[in-house]
């Protein structure tokens, strides 16, 4: 089973920057569920405002979700470990008026020093080479019941033919060589890594694509694509 290295990851993702912010590109359906992903925050946290919460947006991009929240009045950090990703980010936060702190960090192997109400990780999981590891790790960045938001994908054989096969390969609505199956993550392999690092109240929650509706919504259906949520003991 090949694996896809950090060096290739890094690759993939610098060739990509310039589309981040780009409606229609590459990036269309990052774009489409950009509400679902900010209302999935606020619901998890109990609030229709983010103001003074401390979060930080690891693998930010070119910070879709950054300025989601920010606009909601939250401190927002920005990470990411391709500098153009940043710079992309940097650049769109300026033209929107919005004050984000964007850094260029290799998050698996550097360390955070500061700690926040809220990390969210949303599509990250499943491109790294040790999720299990960095899950570990970032736990003690959060403060006492810091709460951990993520989004990732199911590993199964639809997960597969959906998300690679499909969408990658055939349709190309998501770039090809973006996703690697073996670094899928079933909901189970999460909630108990969760547990044992102190996380409670693990929730799960589905993403599904109605393809006659051409709409994204959330349900119970965890099959492919996936949020999860928990709270630091």
């Amino acid at each position: 089973m090949e694996i896809k290295s950090k060096k290739s990851e890094f690759n993939h993702f610098s060739k990509l920057a310039t589309e981040w912010w780009n409606k229609n590109g590459i990036f269309k359906i990052l774009h489409d569920i950009q509400l679902i992903r900010i209302k999935y925050i606020q619901d998890t946290l109990n609030k229709k405002k983010l103001n003074k919460l401390k979060i930080l947006d690891l693998g930010c991009g070119g910070g879709l979700v950054s300025e989601g929240i920010a606009k909601l009045g939250a401190d927002v950090t920005g990470i990411d470990f391709i500098e153009e990703n940043i710079r992309v980010a940097k650049k769109h936060a300026k033209q929107s008026k919005l004050e984000i702190n964007y850094i260029v960090k290799d998050f698996e192997k550097e360390r955070l020093t500061s700690k926040y109400d809220v990390i969210i990780i949303f599509e990250v999981l499943e491109h790294l080479e040790n999720w299990k590891s960095f899950l570990e790790k970032i736990q003690k960045n959060l403060k006492p019941k810091g709460v951990l938001i993520a989004s990732t994908i199911n590993r199964n054989l639809i997960s597969k033919f959906l998300t690679i096969d499909l969408a990658e390969n055939l349709l190309k609505w998501i770039p090809l060589n973006t996703h690697n199956y073996y670094k899928f993550i079933k909901p189970e392999e999460l909630k108990d890594n969760l547990t044992a690092n102190n996380f409670k109240k693990i929730e799960f929650s589905g993403l599904s694509y109605n393809i006659f509706k051409q709409k994204w919504k959330m349900n119970n259906n965890k099959k492919v694509n996936y949020f999860c949520s928990s709270f630091l003991n």
